[in-house]
């Protein structure tokens, strides 16, 4: 597949990375000669410095024979005039589009993003994916991270495992004996910043992040039997008033009336108009890394604080500050990569990173076969899909036993007319199954082509 990328940031490069990590043919647009530089020299990809939206740059990153433009450069009308410069000018099948300013995304505008009008098939917003990810996570307190699969049936969750947590060096064979009834399956381990994808003698330790998969309906159960067992949030504190704290405190007044929610914002005027544009929400005008003002926010009596200011350094601080005065779990928007290996030894629970909730979701329209669902974690190191198996796939008709799955990737779950199953070694895959897996990165070629379609299909 022939892929253009528009935009050399760090969703650019990691989406870049990934296709040709598979054998993709992608080209990268940048205006910055060094970021383009700094993608070439670390991956297989061509670079080409210049305007996305321009015309000649787009033909001579090879527009005419493109599957695939993805625009993602800083600003919201280059990817969308790039869009559509694809559309008109070269045919270019897909057209997925980086959107930020919310005004564009207004219910009012919708029809603007059609074929008739600004041909984008597919429209990211960051700061609603990120919103969505920290209330999956206020939605099941001590998870790390939340995945909702097959229209929300079974859902991926991360935890951390505690010196308390019962299932210490428990082999993972054992946990169908402990738990018969509870819908359960162990698909990732890391240990030591290093991703296992586990066998079912691999045992448990403290200090593991494990990754799992559930039934829905089975999600507080399995988050006890891995010693967490907090209570949902009452009361909130939001350290940030952009755009993502304004979703994150405008659902939780709209879908959990019963949460208490402060937010504090330093600006005065983003403070105003985040205060006029909510109801039940107290604003506070002032510095999150001021005690006075965390005390101000009774912080000592709050489940959770959520930082999601547009500085790292600002919700890291602030997250850590507000756990020594009292705050019982934190939830923290981090950038940068650097942070990444530290933000856990410093204390900070949960961290929502955009980057990987943007590739995610641009990695659901890239994926081939009947691929209906993608989400990366680890920086790409790993990734839940979730997939259609139909009559002429490769592993149809076939017990998991037989299928012979290559080290490294694990099926979690078989969803079979809104039937969850936990997967076993004489669990056959039949037609129009959906089939949650978790795999190395390395291995997704192998996962699309079990669930490609026959050449006897047609």
């Amino acid at each position: 597949m022939q892929v253009i990328v528009c935009g050399a940031g760090q969703v650019g490069f990691n989406i870049a990375r990934q296709l040709a990590s598979e054998a993709n043919d992608v080209t990268v647009i940048d205006v910055d000669a060094e970021r383009v530089k700094r993608v070439t020299d670390a991956i297989d990809v061509k670079g080409l410095v210049g305007f996305a939206s321009h015309p000649p740059v787009l033909q001579q990153a090879g527009a005419e024979d493109a599957d695939m433009i993805i625009a993602v450069t800083i600003a919201d009308e280059v990817n969308m005039i790039a869009c559509q410069v694809a559309h008109s000018l070269f045919n270019v099948p897909t057209k997925i589009a980086r959107v930020r300013h919310q005004s564009y995304l207004e219910p009012a505008w919708r029809n603007m993003f059609s074929r008739d009008h600004l041909p984008i098939d597919v429209i990211i917003s960051p700061e609603v994916e990120v919103a969505r990810a920290i209330i999956r996570r206020l939605e099941v307190p001590g998870a790390l991270d939340v995945i909702p699969m097959a229209e929300d049936r079974v859902r991926a969750i991360a935890v951390r495992l505690m010196a308390d947590c019962p299932l210490l060096n428990t082999p993972l064979y054992e946990l169908t004996e402990l738990f018969p009834d509870l819908k359960i399956f162990v698909v990732g381990i890391v240990r030591n910043d290093e991703l296992i994808v586990p066998r079912s003698d691999t045992e448990m330790l403290e200090g593991d992040e494990v990754y799992f998969i559930t039934d829905t309906e089975h999600v507080r159960r399995a988050m006890a039997a891995f010693g967490h067992e907090e209570a949902e949030a009452r009361r909130i504190i939001i350290i940030g008033g952009g755009n993502i704290g304004l979703f994150v405190a405008r659902e939780l007044e709209e879908a959990h009336p019963e949460v208490r929610c402060k937010l504090i914002e330093v600006s005065e005027h983003r403070a105003k108009a985040v205060a006029d544009e909510l109801g039940r929400t107290t604003v506070l005008l002032g510095d999150a890394l001021e005690r006075e003002i965390l005390e101000e926010a009774n912080v000592a009596q709050t489940e959770t604080v959520v930082a999601v200011s547009n500085d790292d350094e600002v919700n890291i601080l602030s997250s850590l500050l507000a756990k020594r005065l009292g705050a019982g779990w934190a939830i923290t928007l981090v950038n940068s990569t650097s942070y990444g290996p530290l933000v856990g030894q410093l204390g900070v629970d949960a961290v929502v990173n955009p980057r990987g909730s943007t590739v995610s979701t641009i990695l659901q329209h890239v994926r081939r076969g009947r691929i209906r669902g993608v989400h990366s974690v680890r920086e790409g190191a790993g990734e839940f899909i979730e997939a259609e198996a139909l009559d002429t796939s490769a592993i149809s008709g076939k017990r998991i036993r037989d299928i012979r799955l290559p080290k490294g990737i694990l099926i979690g779950a078989v969803v079979r007319d809104g039937e969850v199953l936990m997967p076993r070694g004489d669990t056959e895959i039949r037609a129009r199954d959906r089939v949650v897996l978790f795999t190395n990165a390395d291995l997704i070629k192998k996962v699309e082509k079990l669930f490609s379609v026959g050449l006897e299909f047609f």
